[in-house]
């Protein structure tokens, strides 16, 4: 199973500055990434990280990592992807997956399903990963992305709001979980290149600006998006300089129990 996964990397960030080359266990935070990502992917997998500074570059290439220089001027990370993929000369009928620099605790299967997910989806142009929601908190919380699925596991709709809401719940108020339990997305994607180059052209659609996600772009144009559902939820990312800490110490409990 050939893909590439292509790891994004911005130095300028407005919570944690210099966020890619946060020290985690003494290696810069985007290196732990591909590191993971390597660690439970296929020989023939290639993991590129795609940075916007060439002190991006320089750190991945000191471990080893390969890294391209992308523009500092891209307006999302999806530009810098579809940039990414045009220096690596890969095809229109290719499979990339976007692994983001800031999640050095991501199960690296999860990698290898959304892959998989796709090329078993040839009606799909993108893919992507969701797992059961288990408390009324996380399925009533904003900030966590609920997903629908049709019978074919293809996506029907992104949305901040509570989905699917059964016909009593405003009765049961949000205390409980419809069944089967609904789905949290989680924001990890594999893309087909050709649509991958095409995405960042297409223009906004009304219900992506309402709900403030990106990925309804392409329901909105018509473009379908498979959806593999995980048994677990992911590892937390780092966003601020407390995540930061969060995840240092989780890194260093799993470096504990692997030499034990």
């Amino acid at each position: 199973m050939r893909y590439t996964v292509l790891i994004p990397a911005r130095l300028a960030s407005s919570r944690l500055p210099n966020k890619p080359l946060a020290d985690i266990g003494g290696t810069p935070m985007v290196v732990r990434v591909a590191q993971r990502v390597r660690s439970g992917v296929l020989p023939e997998v290639r993991i590129v990280v795609a940075a916007d500074s060439p002190n991006i570059i320089e750190a991945c290439h000191a471990y080893g990592v390969e890294a391209v220089l992308t523009r500092e001027d891209h307006p999302s990370g999806s530009d810098r992807l579809a940039e990414a993929s045009q220096i690596l000369g890969l095809d229109h009928d290719d499979i990339v997956v976007n692994v983001q620099g800031d999640e050095p605790l991501i199960d690296p299967s999860l990698v290898q399903s959304v892959a998989a997910t796709l090329m078993a989806q040839p009606q799909a142009a993108m893919g992507t990963a969701a797992h059961a929601i288990d408390n009324a908190a996380d399925f009533a919380n904003p900030n966590v992305v609920k997903v629908v699925l049709d019978a074919n596991g293809l996506a029907l709709y992104f949305s901040r709001a509570p989905i699917a809401w059964w016909r009593d719940g405003f009765a049961n108020g949000i205390h409980a979980l419809p069944q089967p339990a609904p789905l949290r997305h989680i924001g990890i994607y594999a893309y087909r290149v050709g649509f991958l180059c095409l995405f960042p052209q297409l223009a906004q659609a009304p219900i992506e600006v309402t709900e403030s996600l990106e990925q309804l772009r392409a329901l909105w144009h018509g473009y379908r998006i498979a959806v593999h559902v995980a048994e677990h939820a992911p590892g937390p990312g780092v966003d601020t300089p407390d995540d930061l800490e969060r995840v240092r110490a989780l890194f260093l409990g799993l470096e504990r129990s692997t030499v034990s």
